[in-house]
C-alpha cells in the first residue's frame, strides 16, 4: 500500500480508526466532524502519555488525533485531517466552504477556537505535569488571559449569530464545531475563566445537544 506524502502506511482497515481520547479537543473536533459527515470509524481511546507506542505505530510524533484511513495511510494534526475528510465528503457536504469569504470566515473563527483550546491546555498542563516548585505562575496567567480574551470575543460572535451559525453559514460548519469544543474544554480544565459568556454558553449548549456531539462526550 502507498499513502500521501508524509503519511505512515499500515495494514488496510474495514473502517477508519481514530486515535485519542475525547478530552483532547483536537481529537474531539475530528470525531464530531466524522459523525456529522456520516463517516464510520472506530475509536481507540488511547492516552499517549501512557501508551505512546500505540500511536507511534501510525504517527512518528506519537500525537493525537491520528486518523488511520481504510487504505492504511495515517493522517495527523486535526486541521490537516479535517481538510482531508472535507475533500472525501465533497464540496456540497464539506464542513468548511471551498472558497470565498465564507471559507475565510469559517477558518478564522475555527482558528479562534483552536487558540482557546491551546491556551487552556497549556495553562492546565503547567500544574498537571510540573512539580509545585517548578510551576511558573506568570506563564499560567499569560495563557489564562488569552483564554479569557478569546472567549469574550467568541461570546460577541455568538450574540451576533443568535439562533444561527457562527460564520453565517446555512448549516453547521467547522467554525461552530471548533468553538463549541473549545468552550466545553475550557469549562472542563479552566472553569473559573468561563463564567461571564452567556451567549457563548447558549451556543455551546445548542451544539452539545446534537447527536454528533453527544456521541463524543468529554
Amino acid at each position: 500500500l502507498s499513502g500521501p506524502p508524509g503519511s505512515t502506511v499500515c495494514k488496510g482497515l474495514s473502517v477508519m480508526e481514530l486515535y485519542g481520547v475525547y478530552l483532547s479537543p483536537y481529537t474531539r473536533r475530528v470525531a464530531i466532524a466524522l459523525n456529522l459527515l456520516d463517516m464510520p470509524y472506530t475509536h481507540n481511546a488511547v492516552r499517549v502519555f501512557e501508551r505512546p507506542d500505540v500511536v507511534r505505530e501510525h504517527n512518528p510524533l506519537a500525537r493525537v488525533p491520528t486518523l488511520v484511513l481504510q487504505d492504511g495511510s495515517a493522517l495527523i494534526e486535526s486541521s490537516a485531517i479535517l481538510d482531508e475528510i472535507d475533500q472525501m465528503a465533497g464540496p456540497d457536504r464539506a464542513l468548511t466552504p471551498p472558497s470565498g469569504p465564507s471559507r475565510r470566515a469559517v477558518l478564522q473563527i475555527a482558528a479562534l477556537g483552536v487558540g482557546v483550546m491551546e491556551k487552556a491546555q497549556w495553562a492546565f498542563y503547567e500544574t498537571r505535569f510540573h512539580p509545585e516548585e517548578k510551576v511558573h505562575q506568570p506563564w499560567i496567567d499569560h495563557n489564562d488571559a488569552q483564554v479569557v480574551a478569546g472567549l469574550e470575543h467568541l461570546n460577541g460572535l455568538a450574540k451576533t449569530a443568535g439562533d444561527g451559525w457562527m460564520a453565517g453559514t446555512q448549516a453547521i460548519s467547522q467554525a461552530d464545531i471548533s468553538v463549541a469544543v473549545a468552550h466545553s474544554f475550557a469549562k472542563k480544565v479552566r472553569p473559573a475563566l468561563t463564567l461571564n459568556v452567556p451567549a457563548l454558553d447558549a451556543f455551546t449548549a445548542r451544539c452539545e445537544a446534537l447527536p454528533a456531539f453527544q456521541a463524543t462526550a468529554l
